[in-house]
């Protein structure tokens, strides 16, 4: 066959267009960056109802063309998208804009890959994920085997999952059946054994949500915290107490209001002192960040004796959503919760054996490899660095206002603050009418801001570890979030501002 024919032949057999679709995707392209690359968060705000009013449409029975509904999306859905990569975005995760990542993801797409199995499903991205997962166990300093003795699934040690709750989740069902092997195919058949030690009031959902998931219902045991850490006396007292109950301990290697990383090798001598079966498992959603430059390793020292570990790059390394890995220190513990199907082909290398809760599996952990093989090492700890520098700068500019109250000392990207009314002194412990009174004006402040769209800061539930108002109440504190490249000291300045002039003017309403 000519050439020629052979050409003629695979245009006439070619659904695509490519020329049409080139343009298409340069146009999609075009609009992705233009909105990351806008100053504001929102374009447009509308409240719940008109949204859903404006969007809850019947499918149509015609078709149209993509022109028209790319068209459609970027005049109605787009404009009301928030945009975390706005340098005014200032209270959540990360900007999800690394180019190298966003190429990782573009590609993932095109090349529809299916990690439930190797062989023919994804020949190569198996083995990148591979890789992703050895690099992040790296990190964390959990021992990977040589290369060459990578013979299968089970001796990766690792898992790429869409989010941190669905890691902690993997992590939970492993220490079950460390607690009762078998109980994955067998059932759970006494509840009281699978008892989850978590750390008062700063402790994520996503542990208590597992619990109920994998069927041995909410055994959590809250012990008292002591800035933002668990109380070690506490610890080993409540350890000491349900010793025989206790399936796992929960600590956070940069807890999810405060990043405040927990005193991780204390923890773990602790609990092996008194039990060395208890499964140890370790949120490192935002600790992750510590583990890339070595002047801030030092905050997660221990981590690599801990059973498993939760990490998030969606959280820290500018990886669109959704990314997180669950880590273990023994490879072969994952053989406990493997499943087994003739649709998931019993090879070697097939992932879908050890994912729970996944069948098809996409290339997720492609963005990251990119990612990462684009920073190396040094950028990586560039990246860590800069962000726990603005964090505490933005926390010395606090200080610089007495209206404002930071309510820790950060360890990574994150400072949690308060606005206090003019007319209440600063002399603990604050009454409690008065903390009612400092609750309502900050979350009025963050209510107003939500409504304005201008400046986004995250809030939450914190409790007064440190006493600084009155020891044990519970706050509702603004946050900043130092993940986003774009912020400056302007824009931080601005914002403390922002909120002073909200609160200024909010708390005369609020008796």
């Amino acid at each position: 066959m000519s050439t020629r024919r052979a050409e003629q032949e695979s245009k006439a057999s070619s659904p695509v267009d490519t020329a049409s679709m080139t343009a298409l995707l340069r146009r999609v392209v075009d609009i992705g960056l233009n909105f990351k690359d806008q100053r504001d968060i929102f374009r447009r705000r509308l409240p719940p109802d008109r949204i859903r009013d404006l969007l809850v449409r019947d499918l149509p029975h015609e078709s149209s063309t993509v022109d028209s509904v790319l068209e459609s999306f970027a005049r109605t859905a787009l404009p009301l998208c928030k945009n975390e990569a706005s340098p005014r975005f200032l209270g959540f995760g990360d900007t999800g804009d690394d180019p190298a990542a966003l190429a990782g993801g573009l590609l993932a797409m095109f090349t529809q890959q299916n990690l439930i199995n190797q062989s023919f499903d994804s020949p190569s991205a198996t083995f990148v994920e591979i890789a992703v997962l050895r690099w992040l166990r790296e990190l964390l300093g959990y021992v990977n085997p040589p290369v060459a003795d990578i013979r299968t699934v089970w001796d990766v040690g690792g898992v790429i999952t869409h989010g941190g709750t669905s890691s902690n989740t993997v992590a939970m069902m492993l220490a079950r059946e460390n607690q009762v092997p078998e109980t994955m195919h067998g059932g759970v058949r006494n509840p009281d054994q699978f008892s989850v030690i978590v750390p008062r009031g700063i402790g994520h959902y996503s542990i208590r949500s597992a619990l109920t998931w994998i069927g041995v219902g909410d055994q959590a045991i809250e012990v008292e915290t002591r800035d933002f850490r668990y109380d070690l006396t506490a610890l080993e007292r409540a350890v000491r107490r349900h010793r025989e109950h206790i399936m796992a301990v929960v600590a956070y290697a940069g807890d999810s209001r405060t990043q405040t990383v927990e005193h991780l090798r204390r923890v773990h001598d602790v609990i092996r002192a008194i039990e060395p079966r208890i499964w140890l498992h370790v949120d490192a959603c935002w600790g992750l960040v510590a583990a890339f430059s070595d002047q801030l390793r030092h905050l997660i020292d221990g981590i690599s004796e801990f059973d498993s570990a939760t990490v998030d790059p969606h959280k820290v390394m500018a990886v669109p959503y959704g990314l997180s890995a669950l880590l273990v220190r023994q490879p072969s513990s994952l053989r406990t919760v493997s499943s087994y199907s003739d649709l998931i082909m019993q090879e070697d290398y097939a992932f879908g054996q050890v994912t729970p809760f996944l069948g098809t599996k996409g290339w997720l952990s492609l963005k990251l490899w990119m990612m990462m093989l684009s920073h190396g090492r040094a950028g990586l700890a560039s990246l860590a660095e800069d962000r726990v520098r603005k964090a505490q700068r933005f926390a010395d500019l606090l200080e610089e206002h007495p209206r404002l109250l930071r309510l820790h000392e950060p360890d990574l990207a994150a400072v949690a603050f308060i606005y206090l009314p003019k007319d209440i002194r600063l002399k603990p412990p604050i009454a409690m009418e008065h903390i009612a009174r400092i609750n309502a004006v900050n979350q009025c402040i963050h209510k107003q801001m939500l409504l304005e769209g201008t400046w986004y800061l995250h809030q939450f539930s914190l409790p007064d570890d440190h006493g600084l108002l009155r020891a044990g109440a519970t706050l509702h504190p603004l946050r900043f979030m130092a993940n986003n490249p774009r912020t400056t000291e302007v824009h931080m300045v601005e914002v403390i501002n922002y909120v002073t002039e909200l609160g200024h003017a909010l708390e005369g309403d609020i008796r």
